[in-house]
């Protein structure tokens, strides 16, 4: 009998908390999660400003890294969109998507139900394009790209790691 596909899970998103700073620094305390985000964990006060930084972004712009919960209230990680954050390479200037996720939420499609809430809230601000800037090796993150309609474009390469990353974009 073949195999019938999950539904696509239930997820929702809010504006992160001070709680969420604790919550992101747990479920991302995980080498697999950060390997190809430098590998290592980021200390807690990187989640205080992280959180500080995504309210500023929801009250000045509307969006943000936005904490993902599921049905039962469980923080599962983030997803939304902020400014590109960086001034010396990449879409700068462009309004970037990302998600990140605890790997107890990995391969049951929150990622993309996530991300795709998101984007219903871009479009409905108006947002006309988003990127999405991915390590190549990691075919998680890039798979959750292409789910979304995203097109692979151009790549970028990081000024101290000279690490190569893949640019997607979608117009909204």
């Amino acid at each position: 009998m073949p195999r019938v596909p999950d539904p696509t899970p239930s997820v929702r998103l809010r504006v992160p908390t001070d709680e969420d700073a604790h919550a992101w620094y747990r479920v991302f305390d995980d080498r697999e999660v950060m390997e190809y985000l430098g590998g290592s964990r980021a200390e807690y006060s990187a989640y205080e400003e992280l959180t500080a930084r995504q309210r500023r972004h929801d009250a000045e712009l509307g969006h943000c890294l936005w904490t993902v919960l599921d049905d039962a209230g469980t923080v599962l990680g983030f997803t939304g969109a902020q400014p590109w954050p960086h001034r010396s390479f990449g879409p700068v200037g462009e309004v970037e998507i990302g998600w990140r996720l605890g790997r107890a939420a990995w391969g049951r499609g929150y990622a993309t139900a996530a991300a795709r809430t998101a984007l219903e809230r871009l479009r409905a601000l108006g947002v006309p394009e988003v990127v999405a800037v991915v390590d190549p090796r990691n075919t998680r993150s890039a798979a959750v790209a292409e789910r979304l309609g995203m097109r692979r474009a151009e790549t970028y390469t990081k000024p101290v790691t000279e690490q190569v990353v893949c640019c997607f974009r979608l117009e909204l």
